[in-house]
This record gives structure tokens, C-alpha cells and sequence, in this order.
């Protein structure tokens, strides 16, 4: 009876191993070595067997390998920052709970105790962790993976959001007079009398503001930030962010004066001309956030040692260095003048429905959602229609 053949490998010398190429479950050649004809022969005895083990579980991958999958293929829609904040939620919030378990083995109570893990987390990143689970496992249904979506019905969790509060009127022109002649100035105004976005007012070119008979800018771009990159696009948040915002006199001479001086094709803009990058637009808010009286921490190294230096910027007191005097005490974000533009058009009484265009909003309840108390919390002005309603003159 003949002895049967020992297999014959391939011997690469430059790398003093012998070699065989072999398909993976896949399809796909791969190389596998060994130092001697014995060893390749085991490694390849361990390669069958784990292609084996990798057979079996093609049609029940790990959830972690799928939900990469999953981002992979639908991001390609994303802006950079969605990417960024949808890769980031499935790193930290999601992956860790799901390590090792594969997707045929997902069972409600693995995505409660998932959510129990972002209680302690904002409201939004809590909502937006239930919806990646669920899309990524409503993708995996759609597949064949598994018949049905495993997701319970989602239930409140995480920490509901500070209520922001609108700027008054003094605060504005508090606000305003502390600015005045610095790049801030214009951005400001913008956010407060015409309520556009932070990216819509760095994306904001001169093409799309209209100075004439009919006051008005033109919202068309965004400009947002890729890896401190600025990139403008005419991709907008929402199709309802597309719109035309009428502007007040204010807002016209501030933009008018602007334009006189202007070289550049942006609104707001650099010292070329371009339009400004993530690091450009701190040093811009900067001018806001230097003139706010509230405790700043500064690192000193003493002796080799980094060292948190507190200084409070009381009130009034002028600065050490810029020569300006702290006169603000308020919050003042980017958001904070949006949301007072839009605190202030319905309080004025504008109906709901032009608030939302004018704010750019999709759908009108999330006008009603955000704003609602300022329209229906004020008893003086409601209560000529409730007596009105129960016939009370």
C-alpha cells in the first residue's frame, strides 16, 4: 500500500518560509507561512478549522462587526459632523455592552441594560443611542440576520436638557455695546435679528444678502468644520433651512457698512478673505467669552509642575491685558441669539407656522415643543380669549 504524499508548499526565499495559498470563506486567496513543511501543515489545520467556525457563523455575525458594517455603509450621506457624532455614540455607548454577543443572540433585555448605561447621560445622546440600536438592528432584519427587530419600546430616559433663557433686551444691548468693533459684531447681529445657524452665517456670502427694497438674506450654504477645515456646501440641515429671513433696519445698516469695506465674497471671513476655520472662529466668539465677568482658571507651569491658577473678572473691572471691561454676566452662546430672535418673533405675536420658516425649522411642532410656553405661559395676554370662550364679559 503506497505511503500517501506529503503536501508540497512553495519555499520563498527571500523571507526563509514556505507558503501555500489558500481560499478563505470569502472566496479570497490568502497566504499562510510557516518556518518548516511541519509547521505549515498545523497552520493550516488551525486556518481550516477556524474558516470552519467562521462558516458557521456567517449568518450570525458579532453585533459589534455588523453595526460597524452597518455605519460604514450608511454614512456616506452624512455631513462630517454627523459621521463624527454617529461613529463616536456606537464607540461609547453602544460597543462596550455589546462586546462578544452576536446578533441572533440580542434579546430586549440586552438593549434595556444598554440604555441603562446612558441614563446618566444627556437626553439627546440617550435618544440617539436608542435609535442607532434599533436602525442597526432593523438593517439586520432586512437582511435575513434575524425575523424580527429585537428593540423594546423605547422608554424617557437621560438628563433633559437646562432650559436656555432668551437674551432681554438690555442683555442685547449689553451684548452689542461689548462687541462693537471687534469681528464678533456682525455675527451677532445676524444670529439676533435674522436667527440663522452658526454654519449658515459662516457659509453666508454676500450673493445672498439683499439690501434693496425688500431687505433680505438669502439662506443657500453651510460652512462646517473638517478637522478644523471649513467647508461650505449648499447642503443645509433640514430642506426647510432653505429659506429667505426678511432682516430689520439694524441688521440692514450693520451689513450695509460691512459691505462697503468688504473684499471677500463671505460675509463673515479671515484676514484673506476665506472663509474662517474651526481655530479662527474660537479666536472670533472669543471676544464675546473675554468680556464675560465669571471665574477663569489659567495653567501655569511652576517648577516643572502644571499649576491652575483661579481669577475672578468681577464685573465692571477692566481687563490686565486687551485694555476692555467685563460687562457681561449673562450666557451667551452661538444658539442663545438664535433662540432669542425666535423668542422674540413670537412673543411679538407672529403665528407659529411663519415662525417655524422663518426659523427654519422642518415641522412646526418643534416650534410648539421649544417655544410653547412663551405663547401659552403668559395669563395676561390669553385671558381676553378665555373669558371670551366661557362668555364672561
Amino acid at each position: 500500500m503506497a505511503r500517501p504524499k506529503k503536501p508540497k508548499y512553495e519555499y520563498v526565499e527571500k523571507l526563509n518560509l514556505f507558503r501555500k495559498r489558500v481560499k478563505d470563506i470569502h472566496g479570497k486567496y490568502v497566504a499562510v507561512y510557516g518556518r518548516t513543511p511541519d509547521e505549515l501543515t498545523e497552520k493550516l489545520l488551525e486556518f481550516n478549522k477556524q474558516q470552519e467556525q467562521g462558516a458557521e457563523n456567517k449568518d450570525n455575525p458579532l453585533f459589534n462587526d455588523y453595526a460597524q458594517r452597518w455605519m460604514d455603509l450608511h454614512s456616506a450621506n452624512l455631513t462630517f459632523g454627523g459621521r463624527t457624532d454617529y461613529q463616536s455614540c456606537i464607540d461609547c455607548n453602544i460597543k462596550p455592552y455589546m462586546q462578544g454577543k452576536r446578533i441572533k443572540e440580542i434579546r430586549p433585555d440586552d438593549i434595556r441594560e444598554l440604555m441603562l448605561g446612558v441614563t446618566q447621560k444627556s437626553e439627546s445622546i440617550y435618544t440617539k443611542t436608542y435609535m442607532l440600536v434599533k436602525q442597526i438592528l432593523s438593517s439586520a432584519c432586512e437582511n435575513g440576520y434575524i425575523s424580527t427587530n429585537p428593540c423594546p419600546a423605547m422608554s424617557k430616559g437621560g438628563i433633559p436638557p437646562r432650559e436656555r433663557q432668551a437674551l432681554t433686551q438690555k442683555q442685547i444691548a449689553v451684548l452689542l455695546d461689548a462687541v462693537e468693533g471687534t469681528k464678533a459684531y456682525l455675527f451677532c447681529m445676524i444670529g439676533l435679528y435674522a436667527g440663522l445657524r452658526r454654519e449658515e452665517i459662516l457659509g453666508l456670502k454676500w450673493d445672498c444678502v439683499h439690501l434693496d427694497k425688500t431687505p433680505c438674506i438669502d439662506v443657500q450654504r453651510a460652512l462646517r468644520f473638517e478637522h478644523n477645515r471649513p467647508v461650505v456646501s449648499d447642503r443645509l440641515k433640514t430642506k426647510a433651512s432653505r429659506r429667505v429671513v426678511p432682516i430689520p433696519p439694524q441688521l440692514v445698516q450693520a451689513l450695509q457698512e460691512e459691505h462697503m469695506v468688504s473684499q471677500s465674497e463671505f460675509v463673515i471671513h479671515n484676514s484673506e478673505n476665506g472663509p474662517i476655520s474651526g481655530t479662527q472662529f474660537k479666536r472670533l466668539w472669543n471676544y464675546v467669552v473675554r468680556r464675560t465677568a465669571k471665574d477663569r482658571v489659567y495653567y501655569r507651569y511652576v517648577d516643572g509642575v502644571k499649576t491652575a491658577h483661579h481669577v475672578e473678572a468681577k464685573l465692571g473691572a477692566q481687563a490686565k491685558q486687551g485694555g476692555f471691561t467685563y460687562t457681561i454676566d449673562f450666557e451667551v452662546t452661538p444658539h442663545i441669539l438664535r433662540h432669542t430672535y425666535i423668542t422674540n418673533l413670537l412673543l411679538a405675536g407672529v403665528d407659529v407656522k411663519t415662525v417655524q420658516y422663518l426659523a427654519g425649522h422642518e415641522r412646526a411642532k418643534i416650534t410648539l415643543d421649544i417655544y410653547a410656553h412663551l405663547t401659552y405661559n403668559r395669563p395676561e395676554d390669553i385671558l381676553e380669549k378665555v373669558n371670551a370662550a366661557f362668555g364672561t364679559t
